[in-house]
């Protein structure tokens, strides 16, 4: 160690360091926030709430109907406790900067566990939804357990579907952490605010993005490299961007997109239509609509 201090000058690097960290570049949370909520923790949480979803998939395979509830709960007993500390974390980067209901964020992130759980139901029905919609969607699929074991747009739609109702009901970082998580897994990135509906399929996976606005309609069908973007950036009078304005398409029921094709900007894709490969669109598209690379160009 000395050899290494001598060598590198590691005591004034670490102080400079924590110059740079306390005082001439601090950009910590509200200037004092250092409990964060910790990835790893977050990725064993969605390994137990996959398993009680799914619990001879992602659980155990020698479960029977004598012992499944048993590991059900348990699973479950785990993964939500855990999950009340990382809300209580996450609690400090959505209150803005008003701390006055620190005292409280035990409470509330107990509170808002329990709405969680109580919503798990509700949310195995979409991923079945989801999991029929891949089924009947792809004729290489052969079995549900392919489906849950082997699709990484399924998994991403799972990750989805946890983060959005964690989203919803008030645990905005702990949904984008998930969010990272599928987004690293699977290579499909959904921005937990996203509204999708039931029967939702991405086929491949690979390099979809969906934007935190967009909003989908029942039995959307995607293909890999879509991107559901915004097309530009609204700002305020200091040239600062305005978060949360409506930036992203909304796509109605029925609607398949094709490999590679980017769909831009608060538009509307009509219901049934179906959008090529490649596809650059950002006007407005009517129902039962069939848009080629070649019309889409001609806008």
């Amino acid at each position: 160690m000395l050899e290494a201090e001598f060598t590198y000058n590691l005591p004034g690097v670490v102080q400079s360091l924590r110059e740079s960290r306390e005082k001439t570049h601090k950009i910590r949370h509200l200037g004092k926030v250092r409990e964060l909520p910790d990835r790893q923790s977050i990725e064993a949480i969605l390994e137990g709430l996959f398993a009680a979803l799914f619990p001879t998939h992602y659980g155990r395979a020698d479960l029977t109907d004598e012992s499944i509830d048993y590991f059900v709960g348990n699973v479950l007993s785990v993964a939500l406790n855990s999950l009340t500390e990382q809300i209580r974390r996450g609690l400090y980067f959505s209150a803005g900067n008003d701390l006055t209901r620190e005292v409280t964020f035990n409470e509330l992130s107990e509170s808002l566990t329990a709405r969680f759980a109580s919503e798990l139901p509700a949310i195995r029905a979409l991923i079945v939804s989801d999991i029929r919609a891949a089924m009947s969607g792809d004729p290489a699929a052969t079995s549900v357990s392919e489906i849950l074991l082997c699709y990484p747009g399924v998994s991403a739609a799972i990750h989805y579907r946890i983060a959005h109702s964690l989203y919803q009901l008030g645990a905005p970082l702990l949904a984008r952490f998930i969010s990272e998580i599928a987004h690293s897994r699977t290579g499909v990135d959904i921005h937990p605010g996203a509204m999708i509906g039931e029967g939702f399929f991405i086929d491949h996976g690979t390099g979809v993005v969906i934007g935190q606005t967009a909003i989908l309609g029942k039995n959307i069908r995607l293909y890999q490299a879509v991107t559901l973007g915004a097309k530009r950036f609204p700002e305020d009078g200091d040239g600062n961007l305005i978060k949360g304005a409506d930036r992203h398409p909304i796509l109605e029921d029925d609607v398949v997109i094709y490999a590679g094709a980017t769909v831009l900007g608060r538009i509307t894709i009509g219901a049934r239509s179906t959008i090529g490969g490649n596809v650059w669109l950002t006007k407005n598209v009517p129902p039962d609509s069939n848009i080629s690379q070649a019309q889409s160009l001609g806008h």
